[in-house]
């Protein structure tokens, strides 16, 4: 640009004579080839994940008002670019009761709950899902495409309950996967080519083929879980290794509910890892009140930032956020729980 803005102030003296060294050839056009632009900055995403939900005892009456049914914690769930939880129940008024101990069952209102509060998404890899058989889970099923609201981890077939839900966030290609580690009937719910079910990290080839498949497809891979012992904030071996394998087959974010009390988290390698993030939305105290919602910042795959919001759940059966003794309360049984998780306090470098 200077060269031609120096070529343009000569031609303004009309009597002074051309310099023997300038040439008389026309200037050369402007290459019409455009500049390569540079490398676009990767989208910083934030994600919110939160535990176990169901609606049933004290928590059933919060749909007679659907759209504030969780109170004031929606606004933290809202907040985020994508937000998911465990879908603790049927959805279903028909089927039989398996034979289990606790049976849970909500009606069709509990999506419109969930989309009110800012849920984008639910886990149905769980060991409530076929409380009411195979009947139940296919009210689940059906209500959830009626309502149009995105649930994952079980199907009508082995291939729908392992296949990713897949969604597109600030250009980022995200696939969620859920399955379970609960044994309890798991030889009965799994699902087959001809049966519906859920997903099971029981068939660990399986598992590791849906979370391959699902690399190939997305930008980042999250596999949301149902595992661990009840009331115990230390996560098993079964887990351990099997967190030890999404990452290895490919799982970006590993995390998970079940246990009804808080675990934490840590990196294995690269993978971010949430042992279990407890109750949530809860029709009893069960094995523990303390509750939360986890927020991580993840750019390019690799999560930069994880905090954990404490809450508890309160008399309703809602969750609410705590400050004070009751936060810091909460952050030193996490603390003391990072001892038996087996994993780093930072991503590989």
């Amino acid at each position: 640009m200077l060269v031609t803005a120096g070529v343009l102030a000569a031609g303004c003296g009309a009597e002074e004579p051309e310099p023997r060294w300038r040439s008389s050839a026309p200037a050369a056009a402007p290459s019409s080839v455009p500049t390569a632009a540079p490398p676009a900055e990767p989208a910083t995403l934030t994600l919110a994940f939160a535990g176990d939900v169901h609606f049933t005892g004290r928590t059933l009456g919060l749909l007679d008002k659907p759209d504030t049914a969780f109170g004031s914690i929606a606004k933290t769930l809202g907040d985020a670019d994508l937000t998911i939880v465990n879908l603790e129940t049927a959805v279903t008024g028909r089927g039989t009761p398996e034979p289990k101990r606790f049976h849970f069952r909500a009606p069709k209102t509990a999506f419109a709950a969930l989309r009110a509060a800012g849920v984008d998404a639910a886990s149905v890899a769980n060991n409530h899902a076929l409380d009411y058989g195979q009947v139940g889970l296919l009210d689940t099923l059906a209500a959830a495409d009626a309502a149009d609201y995105p649930v994952f981890g079980a199907g009508r077939t082995a291939d729908d309950a392992y296949a990713p839900w897949l969604t597109e966030v600030k250009g980022v290609k995200i696939a969620v996967l859920g399955m379970s580690q609960v044994a309890e009937l798991s030889a009965q719910w799994k699902p087959t080519d001809t049966r519906p079910g859920i997903a099971m990290a029981f068939d660990p080839a399986r598992a590791s083929a849906a979370v391959k498949a699902a690399r190939a497809k997305a930008d980042l891979v999250i596999v949301f879980m149902h595992w661990g012992i009840e009331g115990s904030s230390c996560p098993s071996a079964q887990m351990k290794t099997f967190a030890k394998r999404m990452a290895r087959d490919g799982a970006d974010i590993v995390l998970g509910t079940h246990a009804h009390t808080l675990l934490t988290d840590g990196w294995e390698g690269d993978t971010y890892v949430h042992f279990g993030l407890g109750n949530f939305l809860w029709y009893g105290d069960s094995h523990s009140t303390d509750s939360g919602v986890l927020k991580l910042t993840v750019r390019d795959r690799q999560v930069v930032k994880n905090q954990f919001l404490p809450a508890t759940v309160s008399g309703t059966g809602q969750p609410v956020l705590v400050s004070g003794t009751a936060k810091k309360r909460i952050e030193s049984k996490l603390k003391a729980a990072k001892g038996c998780t087996g994993l780093a306090a930072a991503p590989a470098p």
